[in-house]
């Protein structure tokens, strides 16, 4: 039993629970998402369902049935707003890879890449507003209270995540340089735990309670799962990672600030730190694969990436604090025990 989890008399759900909790949630989403987004539009129905379909962790999903059904709520209580959680992320995928000029989403060239840019976006904004109708059909027989909750949750999520974009995309662009940890730790709240962890976390604490539990009640610990979750995320995209979706070193021709990057800055100087700060001024076609590999060892040289395991443990660690006091007093059940284990099983995920 984990130490933390023990606090609130729950036992954290293996590596192997929590891989079937995932696909069986991810399964009933699925099925949502494809009723959802049937339809015989040209140029548009086939690239809405290409990303859905090539798969992936499901773990937002999973989060928002699972906190439905520990919050008192079944299954019919948070496939929808699942699903709408789903088809949404799903759409902002497509417009982050174009935005990064990313090539490779889930193992597949990305969405822009195969159909071109126009046509991605577009399907980008249809998924968006295609997420609206399972998030509507779910809240239609929940009352209007139950579903002035879940619009302020969402209208929060929205406006958090897209200044947490704004963040990494403007410190790339206008190549901000003087960065610290709690820059990127703020970056990562907004762009990554607010969409990922906290919204389908209070999403399903709002329908599976009927909107008696308090949304807030959730937040800590889905700040700190998902700070965990972008470093871990961050890391592999560093190393020799077969179930690494995108492009190794993708975040380094994309010039991220990330944790690990950051790091590297300001362990360094001299000669290595111009050679850096010469690297990130330049356009992403004109980053060589030679330089990646020099700012790669430099990582390595100066700890960089063992700082950037190390914090992310302890972010873990602080996932599984909070969520002794968040879920405290709910019968056990397997949908807790697979909350109680995300925290450990995000730094360590297959």
């Amino acid at each position: 039993m984990n130490a933390m989890a023990a606090i609130a008399g729950v036992e954290a759900a293996s590596t192997a629970d929590i891989s079937e909790r995932l696909a069986t949630h991810g399964q009933a989403a699925s099925a949502e998402v494809a009723r959802y987004l049937k339809g015989g539009a040209p140029f548009l129905d086939d690239l809405l369902t290409d990303y859905p379909s090539r798969g992936g962790k499901m773990l937002r999903p999973a989060i928002c049935m699972a906190n439905a059904r520990v919050f008192g709520g079944d299954e019919r209580a948070g496939v929808g707003c699942a699903a709408a959680i789903e088809i949404l992320h799903n759409g902002l995928l497509i417009h982050d890879d174009i935005q990064d000029g990313s090539e490779v989403r889930r193992g597949r060239p990305t969405l822009h890449r195969l159909h071109g840019v126009a046509l991605a976006i577009n399907a980008g904004d249809a998924l968006m507003f295609s997420a609206l109708r399972p998030l509507i059909d779910a809240l239609r027989p929940l009352g209007s209270g139950v579903a002035k909750q879940v619009i302020e949750a969402t209208m929060t999520m929205a406006r958090e995540t897209a200044e947490g974009q704004a963040l990494e995309l403007g410190w790339r662009d206008r190549n901000v340089l003087e960065l610290t940890q709690a820059d990127y730790f703020r970056m990562a709240l907004k762009k990554t735990a607010w969409m990922g962890m906290i919204w389908p976390s209070q999403l399903g604490l709002i329908v599976g309670s009927q909107g008696r539990a308090d949304p807030k009640s959730v937040m800590r610990f889905g700040y700190f799962l998902g700070i965990a979750f972008q470093i871990e995320d961050d890391v592999r995209n560093l190393c020799d990672d077969p179930g690494y979706g995108k492009e190794r070193n993708g975040d380094l021709y994309e010039a991220k600030r990330t944790l690990m990057l950051i790091h590297a800055r300001a362990a360094c100087g001299g000669a290595d730190r111009q050679r850096l700060d010469a690297f990130l001024g330049l356009s992403r076609e004109a980053r060589s694969r030679d330089e990646v590999a020099w700012l790669c060892d430099l990582m390595v040289e100066k700890g960089s990436i063992e700082h950037g395991r190390a914090v992310g443990a302890a972010m873990a660690g602080a996932a599984m604090h909070e969520f002794s006091l968040a879920y405290a007093g709910l019968p056990p059940s397997e949908d807790l025990s697979f909350l109680a284990g995300l925290a450990p099983w995000v730094v360590s995920r297959p």
